[in-house]
Order: structure tokens, then C-alpha cells, then sequence
């Protein structure tokens, strides 16, 4: 009877030591919240230099560009007839 208690209590050892081994280590965690980490900000790196190009080359950049290249270039005619 105590060897089947003792292979029972010795089973039991074996899988909880088989479960903490597979369970992952506070530094493999750490480097998979870092890798996580680091994709999220890749992405969003990525997400916000396309909308930039994107707003950039729109029309309503364009025009408000345009818009004030006018304003700037009427300013300064008026300046220089001005002090002239």
C-alpha cells in the first residue's frame, strides 16, 4: 500500500514539475512585452508617416498651401511698394 502512496505522491511531483517548467520564466515574459511593445510602436510609426503623406498630398493641403504662397507673395509686393 505505501508503494502505490509513494508512486502516487511521486506522479504528482513529476506533472506539477512538468507544468512549472512550461509556464514562461518574468524574463520571457518581459521580452515578449517588449517585442509586443515594440510592434505596436512600429505600426504606429507607420500608420502616422502614411497619414502625413496622405493629408500632404490632398487637396485641401494643396489649396491652403497655394492660398497662402498668394497672401505671402501679395504681402510682400505691397511691402516693397510701400518702402519703395
Amino acid at each position: 500500500m505505501k508503494l502505490y502512496l509513494a508512486a502516487a505522491v511521486l506522479m504528482l511531483l513529476l506533472a506539477v514539475h512538468t507544468e512549472a517548467q512550461e509556464e514562461p520564466t518574468l524574463e520571457q515574459q518581459f521580452a515578449k512585452f517588449q517585442t509586443q511593445v515594440k510592434e505596436i510602436a512600429d505600426d504606429l510609426t507607420e500608420n502616422t508617416k502614411t497619414t502625413f503623406e496622405q493629408l500632404e498630398k490632398s487637396e485641401f493641403a494643396i489649396k491652403t498651401k497655394n492660398w497662402f504662397t498668394e497672401q505671402y507673395e501679395k504681402v510682400k509686393q505691397k511691402m516693397a511698394e510701400t518702402f519703395n
